[in-house]
């Protein structure tokens, strides 16, 4: 019985070892920073990463995430400086700089961004009203994150972080205003497409009074030398007929006679009145001796 009850203690012994030591002993993450309280006070000293140890039940420590984080707005509305209303759509990149002044002063991410958020709108509605829509959009926008970011630094070193960048993600035009932009973009593209097509249109005309022209031109030219085709046929056939007539003069006044009389009587409803002894008939009186 002694020597189990020895081995019980001894067991009772070493879980509570465990215990102690598993109560005293601390991880903080290479990520992280850490601030131990002694009984629930601040102790003022701040816990880096590794291993590190406690005194239980008097020490509680609380780990605070240095890396960077992203405080992503909501699209808030601001006016130009032409009274026209704007979406912007912004975010910041921020850290913990000094652990214990945010815990001083925040403690928490959600008020560290609620203090930056209001000091970032009060920028950039002072910014954005000096501006035209499209200094917002294009002009000056680098010019705009820039200002925010320096604006906000006291606020931000004030809370223990540092701002590590702003950025506008979107810039929209209200729904008003934008129906207002795309009419007058429809009517300034159906404006030059009217340009482009009386611009076509007179080129259409130029072209076509060209080819037009052209075409006479081409015409004229092709008559010219059909005529002149022609005369030139004409006179070979004269000077052929007239080597003809020259060879047998008394055949030539025959066919001649033969192409008229069948230019003539042509048709059945052909009528002439003339002498019978005419020259006309000359070759039908000898055809019948």
């Amino acid at each position: 019985m002694k020597s189990e009850n020895i081995f019980m203690g001894m067991a009772l012994l070493i879980a509570a070892a465990v215990v102690i030591f598993a109560s005293t002993v601390f991880t903080v993450k290479e990520w992280e920073r850490g601030l131990k309280f002694q009984f629930g006070e601040f102790s003022g000293e701040e816990i880096q990463p590794g291993i590190n140890f406690k005194m239980p039940f008097v020490n509680t420590i609380q780990t605070y995430d240095v890396r960077i984080q992203t405080m992503d707005r909501a699209p808030e509305r601001f006016i130009t400086v032409n009274k026209e209303e704007l979406l912007v759509d912004s975010f910041v990149k921020w850290k913990i700089k000094d652990l214990q002044i945010y815990f001083k002063t925040v403690k928490f991410r959600s008020a560290a961004e609620n203090r930056l958020e209001q000091k970032i709108n009060n920028s950039l509605k002072a910014q954005i009203a000096k501006r035209t829509i499209s200094d917002v959009v294009a002009g000056d926008r680098v010019e705009i994150m820039k200002l925010v970011q320096e604006a906000i630094v006291e606020e931000a070193v004030s809370i223990g972080i540092e701002v590590v960048d702003v950025r506008l993600k979107r810039v929209d035009l209200a729904d008003q205003i934008q129906s207002n932009v795309y009419e007058r973009m429809r009517s300034e593209r159906q404006r030059i497409a009217n340009e482009y097509r009386a611009t076509g249109n007179e080129k259409a005309i130029a072209i076509r009074a060209n080819a037009d022209r052209t075409k006479v031109e081409l015409v004229s030219e092709a008559e010219k030398k059909a005529q002149l085709t022609r005369g030139d046929a004409d006179a070979s056939a004269t000077k052929i007929y007239a080597d003809a007539f020259g060879k047998d003069q008394e055949f030539y006044e025959f066919f001649r006679s033969l192409n008229a009389y069948k230019q003539t009587f042509n048709s059945s409803g052909d009528l002439i009145i003339l002498d019978p002894n005419s020259d006309f008939f000359k070759h039908f009186n000898s055809a019948t001796k």
